[in-house]
């Protein structure tokens, strides 16, 4: 036998093969943690609790009809408005859940109740809706890939605010307190979106039905309106309405990602990390997941996507044990702070830029 310090000792392994070992090891501990979820009946359709809550908002739905024919000339609409707003995002939280399967047991049942939630309840096209977001949950916060943190009025990464320009670069350093205001605008922009997305030229799968569906609901809608209210009232309450559904969608999706990793292009990542770095839960209970229709659990939604709303509450105590275990960071704050944390995020993105703004009038004066 040779002596022992003339044995070969086994080569150190590569960083490369650390990380798919890492990788690997970390799959294999989700797997077990889906499997307990599984065997404690978390994945269970909750049909009763869908049922009741829609039952519950179409009886709100008709409530804000019946107060629009019943108090006709009267300011006091507007409060119908705002409430209308809410009524309104509720729908699109239900058609979201609906999006993900997490409603009914098939995937095509899922599809046409959430179509009709989507197109006829809210007025936005489903098709548009799950492009986008089904992009969204397969890479959250991913540059190139996530289309939520694309530049658009925001600026979520310092290299799209450092090359706006003229009123945009104006926007950019001080979207953070401009955020709300923005939202109010929100609405309107969903809307515009989902047509424009409904009409562009390329497979739109259910197109001829969403555009008979928003026609209908537009004509219903704005009929309505206008039979039974003044014409300036008719377009207060529509602004009303629009302002207060996209302020209330808006503060129920920031919180979810924004100010929260931004992973690059080509990183590599394993499921649990990359659904768990980026998302941020919000603490509060059962009148918290009323509120944001159960996106308040965002990491046990990205995690478990089809899983139903009232059992996601469970779910997040296996997931944060699970985090504590994995050293896998687990984020979770209040409702205020989270949007305040989204506020300094996108000020600090907005002022960090090097630009200055210039007036594009006299940017062409100067050049004449």
């Amino acid at each position: 036998m040779p002596p022992l310090d003339t044995l070969a000792s086994p080569p150190a392994p590569s960083r490369r093969e650390t990380v798919r070992a890492q990788l690997t090891q970390r799959t294999k501990s989700f797997t077990l943690l889906a499997q307990t979820v599984r065997r404690s009946g978390l994945n269970d359709r909750t049909r009763w609790f869908y049922l009741a809550l829609f039952t519950g908002l179409i009886a709100a739905l008709g409530g804000a009809v019946t107060g629009v024919v019943l108090l006709q000339d009267s300011w006091l609409q507007l409060l119908i408005a705002a409430a209308l707003g809410i009524i309104f995002t509720q729908f699109a939280f239900l058609g979201h859940e609906a999006s993900h399967r997490q409603v009914l047991s098939s995937g095509p049942a899922n599809d046409r109740l959430g179509r009709v939630l989507a197109t006829f309840f809210v007025g936005m096209s489903y098709a548009w809706w799950m492009n986008k977001h089904t992009r969204h949950h397969g890479n959250p916060n991913r540059v190139g890939k996530d289309l939520d943190i694309r530049p658009g009025t925001l600026s979520f990464r310092l290299e799209d605010a450092e090359v706006r320009t003229g009123i945009m670069a104006w926007v950019s350093r001080r979207q953070g307190w401009l955020f709300f205001p923005l939202l109010l605008f929100f609405g309107l922009e969903l809307h515009r979106a989902s047509i424009h997305g409904l009409l562009a030229r390329r497979p739109v799968a259910g197109r001829a039905l969403e555009l008979t569906l928003l026609t209908t609901r537009s004509v219903v809608y704005l009929g309505l309106l206008f039979w039974f209210l003044p014409f300036g009232m008719a377009w207060a309450f529509l602004g009303v309405q629009l302002a207060v559904f996209g302020l209330y969608m808006g503060s129920s999706f920031a919180p979810n990602h924004i100010a929260m990793p931004i992973i690059p292009s080509d990183a590599r990542l394993d499921f649990l990390d990359k659904q768990v770095l980026t998302s941020r839960n919000v603490r509060g209970g059962w009148w918290m997941t009323a509120l944001m229709g159960g996106l308040n659990y965002q990491i046990e939604h990205h995690l478990f996507p089809s899983m139903p709303r009232p059992h996601l509450r469970r779910a997040a105590i296996l997931v944060r044990h699970h985090c504590e275990e994995q050293g896998v960071s687990y984020t979770q704050t209040s409702l205020p702070a989270a949007l305040a944390i989204v506020v300094r995020y996108l000020n600090e993105v907005g002022l960090a830029a090097p630009h200055t703004f210039r007036c594009p009038t006299a940017t062409r004066i100067g050049s004449a």
